[in-house]
């Protein structure tokens, strides 16, 4: 192919691309947008709703889901390497938070050495995934949220209170719950019949978090701001550990399901176990405050910057079959 064709092709590409991306993104604003604003105006005028709304949903609603969406999008050979890849980025993250002693100065807080690493994947980074990717990158999407869930919970309380780890507290979490039911289901003969049943179910469960989301953040509104280490933390969760995650994809030359759902996920913004843990930690007086900004900012900034690495991972250049093409 001459380059003349070249560049045709090249720009054919571009504005298929240009017309996807712009569909996707109007996908990811009414899957985001509605229900995390619609969930600060219930917080402000019911703010009781939370008490009475999460313990089902955390209980029941959130594992039920998460089988769903496993059953939904399956296993696939990609699914060990996301686990690995997770557990390399989130606990090599950890490790210079807590080693090197220019982040141990920006980030004075345990609680904003931990919320700068670890996302909220399951109830920010799963409808992402949902309006972004396709079916067999969700698989890829939990993976990592399991992942993180495991080091949050597990190494969450050693960080904050020099506690060991009680293995039910990591049991009990939602997400380790779905994948020991949902992976027994994967071989059975109702595993169709199944994800079929539970994909609408599924996805309001999500709209239903993202809701109680938002009205955990209306509360965080009236808190004073504590600038010291907010600024770091956030530049880390939603710049530098995406970026992170896309330069080692793409130095692995991973293909883009999996590349895209582990930058996504390693883009969600700070999750909100690192407040619920720094609000239940003996160092509550200095840690809840720096926790709960972080955890507000880097979810608001999200809504702004998950839509730009979208748009960088769609650029021709991140597109393994285009650049064959332009290369002929």
């Amino acid at each position: 192919m001459g380059p003349p064709v070249a560049a045709s092709a090249l720009a054919l590409a571009a504005a298929s691309g240009n017309y996807c991306q712009g569909e996707a993104m109007l996908h990811l604003v009414l899957e985001l947008a509605p229900c995390l604003l619609g969930g600060m105006a219930l917080g402000r005028l019911r703010p009781q709703l939370p008490e009475l709304l999460a313990p089902p949903l955390l209980r029941w609603g959130v594992p039920i889901s998460l089988v769903g969406l496993l059953l939904k999008g399956g296993l696939h050979s990609g699914n060990l390497q996301a686990a690995l890849f997770s557990l390399m980025l989130v606990g090599c993250g950890l490790l210079l938070t807590q080693r090197a002693p220019l982040l141990q100065h920006l980030l004075p807080q345990q609680s904003q050495q931990l919320g700068a690493v670890v996302g909220n994947t399951a109830y920010f980074g799963l409808p992402v995934a949902l309006a972004l990717l396709p079916p067999e990158a969700l698989s890829f999407s939990i993976t990592y949220d399991f992942v993180g869930t495991l080091v949050t919970w597990g190494l969450g309380p050693l960080l904050l209170d020099g506690q060991r780890p009680q293995p039910r507290q990591v049991l009990n979490t939602p997400v380790v719950q779905a994948v020991l039911v949902a992976v027994p289901l994967m071989a059975s003969p109702w595993h169709a019949a199944l994800a079929a049943a539970l994909w609408w179910p599924a996805r309001l469960v999500l709209w239903l978090m993202l809701l109680l989301v938002g009205m955990r953040l209306a509360r965080l509104l009236d808190q004073r701001l504590e600038a010291d280490g907010l600024a770091p933390a956030l530049l880390i969760k939603l710049l530098a550990l995406p970026a992170a995650a896309l330069m080692s994809c793409l130095a692995l030359g991973w293909p883009a399901p999996l590349r895209d759902a582990l930058v996504l996920q390693a883009a969600a913004p700070t999750a909100m176990s690192v407040l619920l843990l720094a609000e239940a930690s003996q160092q509550k007086s200095r840690e809840a405050i720096p926790a709960a900004q972080l955890v507000l900012w880097s979810t608001l900034l999200a809504l702004l910057s998950v839509p730009l690495w979208w748009w960088l991972l769609n650029q021709p250049l991140l597109q393994p079959g285009l650049q064959a093409t332009v290369a002929m």
